[in-house]
């Protein structure tokens, strides 16, 4: 390593202790031609185990000339690899009694139609009074597959989407119900309203999703990225927006966002994804996670739930006079699945 690369490197590591995410610039020379990836970085970041390596090129925090690459990828002289690294950052997890809306309870889980606002799971920004401190308050046991700072969360919702979420009180519950969504046998149905009349009375979106190269805090619709696939059904037309029933067939971050935002009828009120001037009064995504379906881990029963969306969501429907989206939950009151 040069004399400017090792300053370079020096530099990086003294503002570790000043910052939680780090970002790292290497040119290849001459040493490193035809090594894989995953080597190379392993022998420059000495800090960081090799997995950790193929897991951060797995998740597109390591990028070779501007894009992403597999771990085997050989390096040639003079390509440009960065490396951005987020470290955990240490917070003391504390009960805190709060109201949750549970839809279902049993020995195994836990079903929680989330308030919007509440954020999941404790994240740099968000340290307090998430759903997680209030999980520790009203139960005990939970599964650690996650860490100490997702304890039982198999899937998250966005902080601003409402809606149905699942949580495993033990690691074989949390095991089995994330084999069933990797393999797709979880429903997962969310009610939208949209910006524009969509013609069409239903569609598969199908574009892989990976993070934002020109925003990392955004997601977004390109080639090379993660399989995503989302179906719709038009419920009603409005004067200028739609009223969707949305399912996912996979689960990326921000999934029916990103890919209503594709399509160019982005979700109403969604600050990252949204018009830039969205006259709506409301300030975040009209997006509700409406019915969930999966697989009882431990008794094999198909089980389908469903949540009433919040108040502000009914009463958007009703302004808009959304008739077959209003019919459709006064249906899943009267079979009793809320």
């Amino acid at each position: 390593m040069n004399n400017e690369k090792q300053h370079d490197r020096e530099s990086s590591q003294a503002a570790i202790k000043e910052t939680s995410v780090q970002e790292w610039r290497f040119i290849a020379d001459e040493e490193a031609d035809g090594l894989r990836a995953d080597v190379y970085l392993t022998a420059m970041l000495t800090e960081l185990s090799r997995s950790r390596i193929q897991s951060l090129m797995k998740n597109g925090d390591i990028l070779i000339n501007g894009l992403r690459v597999k771990s085997g990828k050989r390096i040639e002289e003079g390509d440009v690899l960065f490396c951005r690294i987020e470290d955990p950052v240490q917070m003391h997890m504390e009960a805190v009694p709060m109201d949750l809306s549970i839809i279902y309870e049993d020995d195994c889980l836990l079903v929680i139609n989330k308030e919007p606002g509440l954020v999941v799971h404790p994240a740099p920004g968000n340290e307090h009074r998430t759903l997680v401190h209030g999980l520790l308050a009203y139960c005990q046991d939970l599964s650690g597959i996650n860490g100490i700072l997702r304890p039982g969360i198999v899937h998250r919702l966005d902080k601003d989407t409402s809606g149905l979420l699942v949580v495993a009180k033990n690691d074989t519950t949390h095991r089995d119900l994330a084999l069933q969504m990797q393999n797709g046998t979880v429903t997962r149905r969310y009610l939208a309203v949209v910006w524009g009349i969509i013609s069409e009375p239903a569609g598969l979106i199908d574009a892989p999703i990976q993070r934002d190269p020109k925003d990392r805090k955004k997601m977004a619709a390109i080639p090379g990225g993660k399989e995503a696939r989302t179906s719709y059904l038009v419920l009603d037309r409005l004067s200028d927006k739609t009223a969707l029933r949305c399912d996912l067939h996979t689960g990326r971050t921000h999934q029916i966002r990103v890919h209503m935002h594709m399509l160019g009828y982005p979700v109403v009120g969604d600050p990252a994804y949204g018009r830039r001037k969205d006259d709506s009064r409301w300030s975040r995504q009209v997006l509700h996670a409406w019915q969930l379906g999966f697989r009882h881990p431990r008794t094999g029963a198909e089980m389908l739930l469903s949540a009433e969306p919040p108040e502000d969501f009914l009463r958007l429907l009703e302004d808009e006079h959304a008739k077959t989206t209003l019919e459709a939950l006064d249906a899943a009151r009267t079979i009793g699945s809320i």
